[in-house]
């Protein structure tokens, strides 16, 4: 494959680098530490319409695709990785709702969360159903002018600021996976409590429980038919994996570009540690594992561009940029020493950050057994 990067995604990908570093680096530390959620943030990457690479004109977008897309995650990712979350949140709900919703849905959902206005989430996981998304136990119940959603979503990012979300839950419960559906619903009325919870990274993304009891949802707000829930669950996941490992990506990055930098300051011995052996072979390893996951990435995303299958490379994709993110702040931490472990400097948020990838948008181990049954032929990916 020709990765050779087209003028509009050199220019999307520029735009990243520089807002990343303009108007997120400086505060980065202090928002972490902080726990600051950046609605400002938010606002001005919609406007400058980082949220639009997947969604067409017509509802705002840009359509420069998936890989466009991906380089604007990596170059976030690198800078803030919390930051990286926030495109997530808009644009997967956004994408999702180009996929599967109607007409009048798309024109009125897409648009706000393209521009920032609505801030966005989505809501799979439960308390006792996380990979095993089918022990969901939310149901949507028809109550002759709608649905009735009662149950509780856990570790969901942006749920304790967000506007709006997808949520999924049983409105058939007998039929299991196939009694699933999905709904899009507004967040900020009667019947929806809120709680944060705290974690070990990424602190500047407020994570938390959303607790429905009672909620009224309208007809209009199911996105897709009943039973059609799983089938477009998965779907999203998908492709908001693809950003994940993107963003995974750029954490391996600024773990890497810490420890040359570092190495080739710190003098011990008599000399720049950059010269040890042990150093070098440290260093030769984070660069290889960055590379290759960067390549991977690329791969899953020029395949989505053109069309073509790629839950089997997204999910290569995600489980090798995880652990690049994980092993390269490793490797980092090591290099730097006491300096790494120091909040002074940026390698332990790094070292925190990227525990993460290897958590969400599906575990290390369910990336493992989706490419390890497709390659044993027991259920093939790419159906």
């Amino acid at each position: 494959m020709d990765f050779e990067l087209s003028e509009e995604q050199a220019a999307a990908r520029e735009l990243a680098r520089d807002f990343a570093e303009k108007e997120v680096l400086p505060t980065a530390a202090k928002d972490d530490k902080e726990h600051t959620f950046r609605r400002d943030l938010i606002t001005k990457m919609g406007d400058l319409g980082f949220y639009g690479c997947l969604i067409p004109e017509e509802y705002g977008g840009s359509h420069l695709g998936f890989l466009a897309h991906a380089l604007i995650s990596e170059e976030l990712g690198r800078v803030h990785s919390a930051i990286r979350v926030y495109l997530n949140m808009q644009v997967g709900p956004a994408h999702t709702l180009l996929e599967c919703a109607n007409e009048e849905q798309k024109k009125q959902h897409i648009p706000p969360l393209v521009r920032g206005d609505s801030i966005g989430c989505f809501a799979i996981t439960e308390p006792d159903a996380g990979s095993d998304v089918a022990a969901m136990k939310a149901t949507a119940v028809r109550d002759g002018k709608g649905y009735i959603l009662n149950g509780t979503k856990t570790w969901i990012s942006n749920a304790p600021v967000a506007d709006t979300g997808l949520v999924f839950a049983y409105t058939d419960r007998s039929q299991r996976h196939h009694g699933m559906s999905a709904f899009y619903v507004h967040l900020n009325q009667p019947g929806v409590s809120r709680r944060p919870l705290e974690k070990s990274g990424t602190h500047a993304s407020p994570t938390g429980e959303l607790i429905f009891e009672n909620f009224a949802i309208p007809e209009r707000g199911r996105i897709g038919m009943e039973g059609e829930g799983f089938r477009i669950g998965m779907q999203h996941l998908t492709h908001t994996r693809l950003s994940c490992a993107a963003g995974a990506v750029g954490v391996a990055r600024a773990a890497r570009e810490a420890a040359v930098s570092y190495a080739n300051q710190r003098e011990q011995f008599g000399q720049k540690i950059g010269q040890f052996q042990m150093i070098q072979d440290q260093i030769a390893q984070m660069v290889v594992h960055e590379e290759a996951a960067r390549m991977l990435v690329c791969r899953a995303a020029a395949l989505a561009d053109s069309g073509k299958p790629n839950n089997l490379e997204v999910s290569i994709a995600k489980y090798a940029a995880a652990e690049a993110a994980a092993f390269n702040a490793e490797a980092a931490m090591k290099i730097l020493g006491a300096y790494g472990y120091s909040t002074e400097f940026p390698v332990e948020r790094l070292w925190r950050d990227a525990k993460s990838y290897q958590i969400v948008e599906g575990s290390g181990n369910i990336q493992k057994l989706i490419i390890a049954q497709d390659a044993l032929g027991y259920r093939k990916a790419n159906r």
